[in-house]
């Protein structure tokens, strides 16, 4: 599994959130009271700052051929991956694309990566 984004603890459930000013919008995948359905499977809730446990941002992290990563995406046995390591030269040795300036990217197999994980900010 992969996720990168908010999250908020609710009730003590954590929903997938998308912060807007002094509110936030949750999502469930099914209906529940206070959910409006706002496409077949995904039902959403604003709540006020005051009424929500915690918000975070939570990234999927990993390595790669013993180098540090952020996983951006998953398609098949695949994962797009974002290199953290800040040292160029090992990002072109490790074959990544220069996405943006200092940013390298690229698919690895899912096979190969170690210690994947949530970091939690």
């Amino acid at each position: 599994m992969m996720r990168d984004g908010y999250v908020v603890t609710w009730q003590g459930q954590e929903y997938d959130a998308v912060p807007d000013r002094d509110q936030v919008r949750i999502y469930a995948t099914a209906p529940a009271e206070g959910f409006s359905e706002v496409k077949p499977g995904r039902y959403v809730r604003v709540l006020n700052a005051d009424e929500y446990d915690e918000i975070a941002y939570v990234r999927t992290v990993c390595t790669w051929r013993g180098e540090p990563f952020i996983v951006l995406a998953e398609a098949d046995t695949w994962l797009r991956l974002e290199y953290t390591g800040g040292r160029a030269p090992v990002a072109r040795q490790l074959g990544l694309e220069e996405f943006d300036y200092g940013v390298y990217q690229g698919w690895a197999p899912a096979g190969e990566i170690r210690d994947r994980s949530e970091h939690r900010v």
